[in-house]
């Protein structure tokens, strides 16, 4: 199946197989006043070059509340922070849960509620089990009995604080299936219906395989791929990823140059987001270089360092 069309309204059918088209061509640009107000309030957000990086909360504004969980989503949002980064896995009955870890215990207790359950492998728990976990008290007693949220949840979550998803797709060798599972989910839930790819939603791996298998499923959906190719094989990877989104460390002004002289398959320069950035001087430095996007557990700290 073929996702290049769910869930999108009828006046885009039609430019679904034109997928080299630049931003400025796509619709949601150049629209009339007409139908202006039906378009995000904020849709600059997706193309942040030449206006300073675009901050994401990674897994949530997670240095301040449990990482993945809703309660991490809710505190990027009161740090006015609206796009936010996440995992997501399968349990063993077929659910999509948000976690980072394949194993259970280092952000639940989970060695204590299934003691005889090691190594306590996310695929190896049902839907039902890993709802009996608290995923808070690890970080703070204000958090106890967090739980570990669905996709779904975690869906309905950000369109009620009306933020926007990098969602990356955790360990996909161990879940075969779970790229069409994951879009079946997001186009359910309305996550597909954006006006041009990369207003609302990316999607992202370390695993180069699935980043293709979810564009060729989905052409319209932005896409990222985690981690820092060769500059020899940025063009291959520009076939199916419209950002290369490498470790903060490997960053260099001219790898950054590199990445983005290289047009992806939207047509539009590939965009280069780092991470994990917590701290303001290396929140400038990387600025500096040129990326289009920094993601970090303290946003506030990486815009109170840009802005000064």
């Amino acid at each position: 199946m073929s996702y290049a069309t769910a869930g999108w309204p009828g006046w885009l059918l039609g430019a679904v197989a034109v997928t080299a088209l630049s931003v400025s061509e796509l619709p949601g640009h150049g629209f009339s006043p007409a139908t202006a107000s039906a378009a995000p309030a904020s849709t600059a957000a997706a193309s942040p070059r030449g206006q300073g990086p675009l901050i994401v909360a990674h897994r949530g504004a997670s240095g301040h509340a449990p990482e993945n969980t809703l309660a991490a989503a809710d505190a990027a949002a009161e740090l006015d922070t609206a796009w936010v980064e996440t995992d997501v896995q399968r349990t063993r009955d077929g659910e999509l849960i948000l976690l980072h870890d394949t194993t259970l215990n280092r952000t639940t207790d989970v060695e204590e509620v299934f003691p005889d359950r090691a190594p306590w492998r996310v695929s190896d728990f049902t839907l039902a089990e890993i709802d009996r976990l608290d995923a808070g008290s690890w970080f703070g007693p204000d958090f106890a009995g967090e739980g570990v949220p669905t996709l779904a949840e975690f869906l309905d979550r950000l369109s009620a604080n009306d933020q926007r998803l990098l969602l990356e797709l955790k360990s996909p060798d161990d879940y075969p299936g779970i790229e069409e599972e994951i879009l079946a989910e997001l186009g359910e839930r309305g996550w597909l219906d954006e006006w041009y790819p990369g207003q609302r939603l990316v999607l992202q791996s370390f695993d180069a395989a699935s980043v293709r298998t979810v564009h060729e499923l989905a052409p319209r959906v932005e896409t990222g791929f985690l981690g820092t190719p060769p500059v020899a094989e940025i063009a291959d990877y520009a076939e199916f990823a419209d950002q290369i989104n490498p470790r903060h460390a490997d960053l260099t002004a001219a790898y950054v140059e590199s990445v983005q002289a290289v047009r992806g398959p939207h047509g539009r320069p590939l965009k280069v987001y780092t991470w994990t950035v917590n701290d303001g001087a290396l929140a400038t430095r990387v600025a500096e270089l040129g990326v289009d996007g920094i993601i970090s557990d303290v946003p506030e700290v990486v815009r109170a360092a840009l802005a000064s």
